[in-house]
């Protein structure tokens, strides 16, 4: 009677963990303990990842939808979008440029790149100096350089001393069908 009762015990232990969020399981192999971690990640809405994305920075997520561009320069970079938002992804290995048009649940950590002050004064320096030694005509020059000023208006405007841009490492991705 203890076996069933103890046996039931565990029965309803292992059910009620496999629906939390994240399970664990442990195994010892040759004396070395290992753990194999499935892990739910946050799925953000592309309409909302500029907003909520500083909260996961440097955190997995899930983002949903379609590949509208794989960069032709080296195939480590793509845009996610949808009707509603878009992300960059990038990647340590060329994606498949058959993915253009598919949909897709990517997981990916959230990166998060600053632009400053700092930032801005070592922009002007460098393209001064690209332009001085002509590797920048004069209109690239000057796009370049207004980049700056709406960077600085627009930290200015929202009185904030720096703006985030957000992006994803690549982890991982499943075609939708």
């Amino acid at each position: 009677m203890k076996k069933i009762i103890l046996f039931l015990i565990v029965v309803i232990f292992s059910i009620s963990c496999s629906k939390n969020v994240k399970k664990e399981n442990k195994t010892e192999v040759n004396n070395i303990e290992t753990t194999d971690k499935i892990v739910e990640n946050p799925v953000l809405a592309l309409a909302d990842f500029d907003d909520k994305a500083a909260k996961w920075v440097n955190k997995e997520v899930q983002v949903n939808g379609i590949v509208d561009h794989v960069c032709k320069h080296g195939g480590k970079k793509l845009l996610l979008v949808n009707d509603k938002g878009d992300v960059h992804v990038e990647s340590e290995t060329r994606f498949d440029d058959a993915l253009i048009g598919d949909e897709v649940a990517l997981t990916g950590i959230v990166k998060e790149f600053k632009v400053d002050e700092a930032y801005c004064l070592q922009k002007e320096e460098d393209h001064m100096q690209n332009h001085k030694e002509g590797t920048d005509s004069d209109d690239v020059y000057a796009q370049k350089m207004e980049q700056i000023k709406t960077y600085r208006d627009s930290m200015k405007v929202a009185g904030v001393d720096h703006l985030s841009f957000y992006s994803l490492d690549y982890v991982s991705h499943q075609v939708k069908k």
